[in-house]
């Protein structure tokens, strides 16, 4: 089995249709029907939205822990209010409450109080789903707003998918990674063999390219480059292509800025399923046949 995260340094280059693009591609060729995709993106997951599954499964994620007051044997001495640094906790009519918004789970109210009436208890964070796509079963989550632990969540459905192409003998696991170099993509790369960015020739997506190949580089993680919309920037196409030469880091191939992606996402579909002879689907297929050749290199 082979794990591929695709991963961008920032939001929007375009990520997400590669990912759907590849899975399209990879249930007709030498990955038909042995395929598993996994949207790590529990902050912002729209994997979901092109591939249009079918939820077969649907549970809560519990994340951190917050404080909460027992008022029947509470004092209302108010130090919990006094040592609590996010403002988390207040008082009204008498009665002492914990903001679980507010309230960042660092416990030093549990240690202040001498009534012991504060305990720390779990929160649902989030949901984590198991769906049926046409391209393959997908696994994937969202985190409710203002909660943290992604890098959990993350882990929770990669292990998911994991589980199951080794249970039935698939051989690959794709990754809708997350932006950015913070603990979900650190989560999402752990194990993968191969990681492909999707870089976009702008000032900010050069620059957190760099970041996300210096990540995949210090955790040991084989890294490709493909450069999306690289026609509205070519100077900065090619300074991407000059790094990535300098660096040693291969750069399988540029998608032009096309139109048909959007349409694709409007209709649900992966643009190359959509229009196979749009040039962003004959470039994103030219991408694919290295990559794959990447993953599986022919004897």
């Amino acid at each position: 089995m082979k794990q591929l995260i695709i991963l961008s340094g920032k939001g929007g280059t375009g990520k997400t249709s590669v990912t759907a693009a590849f899975a399209h591609l990879a249930s007709q060729g030498k990955f038909a029907g042995q395929v598993i995709l996994a949207d790590a993106d529990v902050d912002a997951a729209n994997l979901e939205l092109i591939l249009q599954p079918t939820l077969r499964e649907e549970q809560d994620f519990k994340g951190g822990k917050v404080a909460v007051i027992d008022s029947d044997s509470c004092m209302g001495c108010g130090i919990c209010e006094q040592v609590c640094r996010f403002d988390a906790i207040s008082a009204h009519a008498g009665v002492y409450t914990v903001d679980p918004i507010a309230c960042d789970g660092c416990a030093a109210c549990i240690y202040q109080c001498p009534a012991g009436s504060i305990t720390m208890q779990e929160q649902i964070a989030g949901k984590f789903y198991f769906s049926e796509s046409r391209y393959g079963p997908l696994y994937h989550a969202n985190l409710l707003p203002g909660q943290e632990n992604s890098g959990k969540l993350v882990t929770l459905v990669k292990q998911r998918a994991r589980l199951q192409a080794l249970d039935e003998d698939r051989q690959l696991v794709i990754v809708d990674g997350p932006p950015g170099i913070g603990c979900p993509v650190i989560s999402a790369a752990s194990g993968a063999d191969l990681a492909l960015i999707v870089a976009e020739p702008t000032v900010s997506g050069v620059h957190d390219m760099q970041r996300a190949l210096d990540t995949l580089k210090h955790f040991g993680v084989r890294a490709l480059v493909a450069i999306n919309k690289a026609d509205i920037y070519p100077q900065g196409a090619a300074q991407i292509e000059d790094f990535c030469r300098q660096q040693g880091i291969p750069t399988v191939g540029q998608i032009p800025f096309d139109l048909t992606v959007a349409s694709a996402m409007v209709a649900g579909e992966a643009v190359t399923a959509f229009q196979p002879d749009a040039p962003a689907s004959v470039a994103i297929r030219q991408i694919w046949e290295q990559v794959a050749a990447a993953l599986l290199p022919q004897p």
